[in-house]
C-alpha cells in the first residue's frame, strides 16, 4: 500500500470477483439429480443464492420436505465441492475487471474476502489469477459457524484486518450478503451482476461493474452516516 489505509474493503467472492454462480448451480444440480431432486436456475437465484453450501442443502431439504441427517448433509456438500472443482478446472473464473479493481484498491486499502464459498475454492481461484497475496484476510464458509445473512463472516473479516466494522465497506451482489454486512456494522456497495438494483436496497451505493468501484466512491460511502436497517 502507498500509505496508511483510511478504511478497508471486504469483497464477497462469487458474483462479485468471480463469475462462478452458475458453476455452483451446475454442481448442485449434478449431485441433486442423482438423488431425484430438481433445482432450476430461477429458483436457485431467487431462493438460495445467499446461502453457503451447508445452508443451501439444509434449506433445500426443508423446502422439499425431506429429512437429512448431518452425516448425509456433509456427504452432499463434499460431493458438490468435487463437482464444482471439476467444472472450475476448465478455466479462469474471475470477472475480466476483477484483477485491475483489486490492484487499484489494494494500493489504498486493506482488502479482505467474506464469502459463502469454501475457503479452499476461493484460494484456488485466486491462486490461478495471481491475486491471493492482495488479500490480508480470506473468510470462507468453513471459517464461521453461521453463513450469510448472519453477520459472522463480515465480522470475522473486519477482526482479522484489525479494523472496526464502521471503517470497512462491503461489496456484495445479493440482498442476503448486504444484510450480512450491515448487520456486522459495515457500510455496503451493491453490484448488479446477479440481481437488479431494485433488489439491492440495503446498499449505500449501487454499481453495475467493478470498473465503477473507485477510491472516490469508497471514500464517499465511508463518510455516510451508518443507520442499521429495520429489517435486519
Amino acid at each position: 500500500m502507498t500509505g496508511p489505509a483510511a478504511g478497508a474493503i471486504v469483497f464477497d467472492f462469487d458474483g462479485v470477483l468471480a463469475d462462478t454462480e452458475r458453476l455452483h448451480l451446475a454442481a448442485f444440480q449434478d449431485v441433486f439429480t442423482s438423488r431425484g431432486w430438481r433445482l432450476d436456475e430461477a429458483t436457485y437465484f431467487s431462493r438460495y443464492l445467499g446461502f453457503d453450501d451447508r445452508g443451501l442443502v439444509a434449506e433445500f431439504a426443508r423446502d422439499l420436505g425431506v429429512a437429512i441427517v448431518p452425516g448425509d448433509l456433509d456427504a452432499v456438500v463434499r460431493a458438490k465441492s468435487r463437482r464444482f472443482a471439476e467444472r472450475l478446472a476448465a478455466g479462469n473464473a474471475m470477472y475480466p475487471a476483477a484483477a485491475a479493481c483489486v490492484r487499484r484498491l489494494g494500493a489504498r486499502y486493506q482488502l479482505a474476502i467474506a464469502s459463502g464459498a469454501r475457503r479452499s475454492e476461493i484460494i484456488s481461484i485466486l491462486d490461478a489469477a495471481g491475486l491471493t497475496p492482495a488479500f490480508r484476510a480470506i473468510v470462507g464458509a468453513d471459517d464461521v459457524p453461521r453463513g450469510k445473512p448472519a453477520p459472522d463472516s463480515y465480522g470475522l473479516a473486519a477482526h482479522r484486518l484489525g479494523v472496526e466494522p464502521a471503517q470497512a465497506v462491503a461489496v456484495e451482489d445479493s440482498r442476503w450478503g448486504l444484510q450480512s454486512a450491515r448487520a456486522a456494522g459495515l457500510r455496503a456497495i451493491g453490484i448488479t451482476t446477479s440481481y437488479p438494483a431494485s433488489e439491492l436496497a440495503p446498499a449505500d451505493a449501487i454499481i453495475a461493474s467493478l470498473d465503477e468501484l473507485t477510491t472516490s466512491l469508497v471514500e464517499a460511502v465511508l463518510k455516510l452516516p451508518f443507520a442499521m436497517d429495520s429489517d435486519i
